[in-house]
């Protein structure tokens, strides 16, 4: 077994409704061998999202260490983890969150700016993603010139233009035909078996979930 990438102890996560307390994580320990690729499953509530963000340093836990491909990430100011988020974490989420305006290229470019690399680097790199995709012959279409499944795999493009280490995709096929569903669902598992992406999803399809190698079922803040 693969040394875990990811390594939550004793977290906990509470949210506060007015001045009402509402615990999601009751203290979860959870190892992630790295080049994995997990399922995240459980009822609506039972605070998925709120693990995945944890772990992508998009949120802190209340209580409990978090560490990240080798870093302590709870203990991270701001401005350490932003940069830490955009060197180690691709995200994929189910509204896509292309902007409309942009190229698929242009959008697959977007993370790159903020590592101030030249312009022909910033494409070259954007190119190579979306062929990685099987995009590269939309690559300056807009969004409403592409599919549902297109579209999809351009934020998948967007997500590994940085090589990161970790992928976490939120329903990534929840707005999606099955077509389109297979389609992402295979790029997925070719980016975890041929490049060696640790990828964590949470999905409410069992379906998708049978596509990763491990399924995790989380209820009422604790794994099962």
């Amino acid at each position: 077994m693969s040394e875990p990438i990811v390594r939550l102890r004793g977290v906990r996560k509470t949210f506060w409704r007015d001045r009402e307390p509402v615990p999601v994580l009751d203290g979860l320990d959870l190892d992630v061998p790295e080049g994995s690729f997990e399922a995240l499953m459980g009822p609506s509530g039972s605070g998925k999202t709120t693990l995945l963000n944890l772990i992508a340093g998009l949120d802190r836990p209340t209580e409990g260490s978090i560490e990240v491909a080798g870093q302590p990430i709870h203990q991270l100011p701001e401005g350490a983890l932003a940069r830490w988020r955009s060197e180690t974490i691709g995200f994929v989420f189910q509204s896509y969150n292309l902007l409309p305006v942009l190229t698929a290229q242009q959008n697959v470019e977007l993370p790159l700016l903020l590592r101030r690399l030249p312009r022909a680097e910033r494409r070259k790199r954007a190119e190579t993603a979306l062929r990685i995709v099987g995009l590269e012959d939309r690559t300056q279409h807009f969004p409403r010139q592409l599919s549902g499944g297109q579209e999809q795999r351009v934020t998948i493009a967007r997500a590994i233009v940085n090589d990161p280490k970790i992928l976490v995709a939120d329903e990534p096929t929840g707005n999606l035909d099955k077509g389109s569903t297979k389609d992402v669902l295979d790029l997925l598992a070719r980016l975890n078996k041929e490049l060696g992406k640790t990828i964590l999803m949470v999905t409410h399809d069992p379906h998708a979930a049978e596509r990763a190698t491990i399924i995790r079922k989380l209820d009422k803040g604790q794994l099962a």
